[in-house]
Order: C-alpha cells, then structure tokens, then sequence
C-alpha cells in the first residue's frame, strides 16, 4: 500500500465506511444495454474480437448495445475489418469473477477457441472489493493464462481502471480513496503485463468530465464510450502498424 492511500485509511477509515454504505444505499441502479452481444461487421481482413469485463463493457448506463463501448468498437474496427465479435460481460463482476464467466461460456469438450483480439475491462469492482496489489496481478494472470491457453493466444489489450476520484456519484473524501486504490491496482496491472509479449495496457490519460458519464455518475455515458473506443482502436491500430 502507497504512504498516501495508507494514511488517508488510517485517519479516515471509519468515514470512508460509512460513505461507502451509504453510497451503495443510494446508488442509481441502471440495466445493461439492450441489443446484440455478437455478430459479424464490416469487409475486409478477418478479426476475431472478444470484447469482455464487467458492467462497463457490458453498457450500463446506455440504451443500446450499439451505443456502448462493444458497438462503438466495432463500428470502428467494421471500416477496416471483417470483424466476428462478441460481448461476455456482466456487472459486478471483479477479476475472478471475469476468468470464471469465461470459463463457463467457453469451457466445452476441451475445445480451443479461435480469437485473434480480447479487450478487457475489469478492475473497478476489484478495487470496491479492496483487493491487494498482490491480489489482483495473481488474477490478473490467471486470466491471461486461460486466454493463452484456452483462445489460440491473442493479442490482448486492457484498459485502464478509471480515476474514480473523478466519479460524481462517490462523496469525497471516498472517491479520493478509491482513486488512490485504483492507481495502485493500474500499477499492479502494469506489472504483470510485462511478462506478456501479447499484452498491453490502453492508459485513458484524459480528464473524465461529467458528460462523460452517464445518469448514476458511475459508469460512461454514450459520449464517454465514444471517446473509450476511439482510444482503443487507436491502440489496436498502432499494435497491427508494430508487427
């Protein structure tokens, strides 16, 4: 644990979990977006997409599928890719939460499945659930050994946790916390990362501004999806420009 994230704990534990309950109480419950998790789009050179992680890539906060990051994605990727894609995400889910999803809809007669590309995102609950540094790099790695193992090793790209010290639904100074702790699992996730060649982190480096979020001030609204996969294309663009 940081010196920073140490000493606002130690003075201010009992607050933090306070406002956490009474932020959970009070939280706007938003469904999934309705729409397609899978399909093909686009011409051109065959992309075998996963798209996969928890309530953020599975579009909370977005009427349409279309709308949230998978489709926006896509609509990226279809300009220059054939693109067999598919959505396994659900909320809440934490890293552990993610490889067992996995393993549920793709463990079937020892069967490896063909994927040329994941996309991640997983974290923000992780650090909800105060798990460790060291914690979430051992999960972190369980993952990226079932999808070199059980998906043909692709290319996969994580994205970052988001500052959540910029989340307008958490108090202050809970979200201060919850920023230090997701900063702390990024660096946890940087450091696994480098011991995958086919692995890479996509960092936002961006001010998360409120329109960027959707109505429970939690999770990205359609225009802050927009802006999320534009950086992720831009990043599988420079990967493919790199081999």
């Amino acid at each position: 644990m940081s010196i920073r994230l140490f000493l606002v704990t130690l003075v201010c534990w009992p607050l933090l979990l306070w406002q956490g309950k009474h932020a959970q109480q009070r939280a706007l419950r938003l469904p999934e977006g309705a729409g397609r998790r899978s399909g093909m789009q686009g011409s051109g050179e065959p992309l075998r997409l996963l798209i996969c992680g928890d309530s953020a890539a599975a579009g909370v906060g977005i009427t349409q599928q279309q709308q949230a990051f998978s489709g926006q994605l896509v609509k990226l990727l279809a300009r220059r890719y054939q693109v067999n894609w598919q959505l396994a995400a659900k909320s809440g889910l934490d890293c552990s939460g993610l490889n067992k999803l996995l393993h549920q809809l793709y463990a079937h007669n020892n069967a490896v499945y063909q994927l040329d590309l994941v996309v991640v995102s997983i974290g923000v609950n992780d650090v909800i659930a105060r798990h460790s540094k060291v914690e979430f790099q051992q999960q972190i790695r369980a993952l990226l050994n079932r999808l070199a193992t059980d998906f043909t090793n692709p290319y996969v790209l994580f994205s970052a946790i988001p500052p959540m010290e910029r989340f307008i639904a958490l108090p202050s100074p809970l979200n201060y916390w919850l920023g230090l702790k997701a900063n702390m699992l990024n660096q946890a996730l940087v450091a696994e990362l480098k011991n995958w060649s086919k692995a890479q982190l996509v960092n936002h480096n961006l001010a998360l501004t409120a329109d960027m979020l959707a109505a429970d001030g939690f999770h990205p609204s359609e225009s802050g999806c927009k802006i999320w996969a534009q950086l992720v294309f831009d990043a599988i663009e420079l990967t493919v420009k790199s081999k």
